[in-house]
Order: structure tokens, then C-alpha cells, then sequence
């Protein structure tokens, strides 16, 4: 891979400016005050698809839950995702307790001070396995995530779409080349911090960012054209219908299996709504799939509109009266009837979540 000509001989200076403006303006964030592998760790799997201001108070709930990693690998799993409860993106959760298990029974709760083997655990990748070895252990590692991806596009004049792979494999070739092998992770949190906040997505300030004197986009006046990136494409819309099924002041609730999207989470029964079905004979036919009992449905409750990643939804919740069969997880690995004042022992998604108060 082929890196820019002028990179050598800005290289030196430019570590030096980021640093020096990463020590007098880094935020205060909790886990920039340890070198604590496990925090580290925490704080970087928290931060996947998470903004600063979100992450930090489950951070800190989990800190407080956990303070070791061996609190963490003897947790179970529904406690760990009750208090990650809101924040999306499940897998992490599930990930980062088989990762915290296999270091604790695995390895002796010795951590692996190295890129190469944290990328050995779930749910570690690249980038993750970068920002750990290089802020706890020092190692002189790259990283790249969307922030570190916009400035070294703009530093360089990146015009290529930063979503393809060899793009991808340039932005890796020269954020590898730039780290330093004296405090490379302040370095790397130099970069995303400068991404985060100076060199935004729209309009970014330039009168104020201390590499401005290197910037090529800057230069030719392309700072708001880069970097770029692929279209994406329009979300897929589903209707779902759920089911709140009463009886006794209790509502009948589903374990999500592990594998699925939203695992673990405990959910109203129901599902997608198929062409050519009404309301009330989709949630009659979900509900003979997954629990294998006949319904009656009655008033809708409320509709909930929700947004994940790869597609959007809205929920239908449908009040049901229970009528013949005994229930059993079809699909679910766990069924339970539960009270409304059990609710805050059980982890929901945020769907969910938004019609328990009604009932």
C-alpha cells in the first residue's frame, strides 16, 4: 500500500501538535484516569456505536456492579443486561461476559497485554483490540474507527469512499505509520478526541484544530466534502403485533433465545405482520407459533415506532384475553408471567419497554 509522499515529513510534528493539544484540552472522562485493563476494556465496548455522553453513566453503573473482572465473569446474564438495558447493540453484553469468563478461567484473570491476543476474545475486534493494548499496555498499535477514518480523509485528501475495503486498508496503513512509540495511546485518543470534536462531520473547526497546518482538504478548501462515504440505503419498514396477555394482574412475557437479535431480553409475545393479515389474525397466528395457546384480542393498547440498525418497526400492542391451551416456549427459551411491580428485575428492549407503564 502506497502511502502519501508528504507523510514522513510531517509525521513528527504532527504527533507532537495532537499531543500536546490532547494533554491541555482532553475531556475528563472516568476511564482516562486508570490504566486498568478492565476498565479500558469496559469503556471501549461501551463505546461501540455509543456517544460519550450516553456511555458514561453505564459505565459507571457497571463499575460500580462490577469492579473486577471476576465480578463481572460470576454475574449472570440477565443481570449484566438488565444494566445495559436501553443502550442497544445486545451482542456486546453477551460478548463481553464470555470474554470476561474466558480470562478469568481461562487465563487466571491475566488480560492479554497485546492487540493480537485481545483480538483472540469475543467480540474484539481491530480497532478495540488497538485502543486497549495501546492506552493500558503502551504497545505501539493503530487504531481507526469512524472518527480517526474523517480526520486522516481530510488530513490526506482522501477523495476515495472511506467504506471500501481498500480504502479501509490505506487509512490502517497510515494511522499505522503515524502512531508514535512513545505514548501511543494518548496518541490514538489524540486523534479520536480531534474527530469527536474539532474535525466533525458538518462543518468542522478548522480556526481551531491543531493540525490545520497539515491538512490538505483545509488547503484546498474540501474540509466539508470529505470524507466519503457510501449511500446508504433506505431502511426497511415491518409492522409487528404483540400481545398483552392478562391474567391474575400478571402479563405473559418471552426470553428472547441467545443466538437472535435482542437475546436474552424479555419481550411481549408476537411477530411480524404478514401480507394480506389483519392485526388480530397475525397476532392469533404468532401467538399459536410461539406459545401454542388460542387468543381473543381485543383494544390496541398503543403503537410504539422503533429504529434499529438494519430496519424500522412499529409495534402494535394489542390488549389479549387468554382462551385455551396451556402456554409453552415455542420459540422463547423461557415463558413467565409477570407483575407490573416485577418489571424493573427484568431487562426489555427499548420497544418494549415504552408500553410497560400502561400496563
Amino acid at each position: 500500500m502506497t502511502l502519501p509522499r508528504p507523510l514522513q515529513k510531517i509525521k513528527t510534528h504532527l504527533r507532537r501538535c495532537l499531543l500536546a493539544w490532547f494533554r491541555r484540552h482532553a475531556r475528563d472522562l472516568p476511564w482516562r484516569r486508570t490504566r486498568d485493563p478492565y476498565r479500558i476494556w469496559l469503556s471501549e465496548v461501551l463505546l461501540q456505536q455509543t456517544r460519550i455522553e450516553t456511555a458514561r453513566p453505564y459505565y459507571e453503573r457497571f463499575v460500580k456492579a462490577f469492579p473486577t473482572v471476576r465480578d463481572l465473569a460470576a454475574a449472570s446474564q440477565d443481570r449484566v443486561l438488565k444494566l445495559w438495558e436501553g443502550l442497544g447493540y445486545y451482542g456486546r453484553t453477551r460478548n463481553l461476559l464470555r470474554a470476561a469468563k474466558i480470562i478469568v478461567a481461562d487465563r487466571g484473570r491475566r488480560f492479554p497485554t497485546t492487540a493480537h491476543g485481545w483480538q483472540s476474545l469475543p467480540g474484539v475486534g481491530r480497532y478495540t483490540a488497538g485502543a486497549i493494548a495501546s492506552i493500558a499496555f503502551g504497545e505501539r498499535v493503530p487504531v481507526l474507527d469512524g472518527n480517526v477514518k474523517r480526520v486522516l480523509a481530510r488530513l490526506f485528501n482522501i477523495g476515495k469512499c472511506t467504506d471500501d475495503p481498500r480504502t479501509v486498508r490505506l487509512l490502517w496503513s497510515l494511522a499505522e505509520a503515524l502512531v508514535p512509540a512513545r505514548s501511543p495511546g494518548d496518541f490514538n485518543q489524540a486523534l479520536m478526541e480531534l474527530g469527536a470534536r474539532i474535525c466533525t462531520p458538518r462543518n468542522p473547526k478548522c480556526d481551531v484544530c491543531p493540525a490545520r497546518r497539515h491538512c490538505q482538504a483545509r488547503a484546498l478548501g474540501r474540509q466539508n466534502r470529505l470524507p466519503v462515504r457510501r449511500r446508504k440505503k433506505p431502511l426497511p419498514h415491518y409492522d409487528i403485533v404483540a400481545a398483552a396477555i392478562e391474567k391474575n394482574g400478571r402479563y405473559l412475557f418471552g426470553k428472547r433465545p441467545a443466538r437472535d437479535m435482542l437475546g436474552g431480553m424479555w419481550e411481549l409475545p408476537g411477530g411480524k405482520v404478514e401480507a394480506g393479515e389483519t392485526h388480530a389474525q397475525a397476532l392469533v397466528r404468532e401467538i399459536r407459533e410461539e406459545l401454542g395457546i388460542e387468543i381473543s384480542v381485543g383494544a390496541l393498547l398503543t403503537s410504539v415506532q422503533h429504529a434499529y440498525s438494519h430496519f424500522r418497526m412499529t409495534m402494535h400492542v394489542y390488549r389479549c384475553r387468554h382462551i385455551g391451551g396451556r402456554p409453552h416456549p415455542h420459540y422463547h427459551t423461557e415463558i413467565q408471567w409477570i407483575a407490573p411491580a416485577q418489571f424493573g428485575d427484568y431487562a426489555f428492549p427499548a420497544a418494549d419497554r415504552n408500553v410497560l407503564p400502561l400496563l
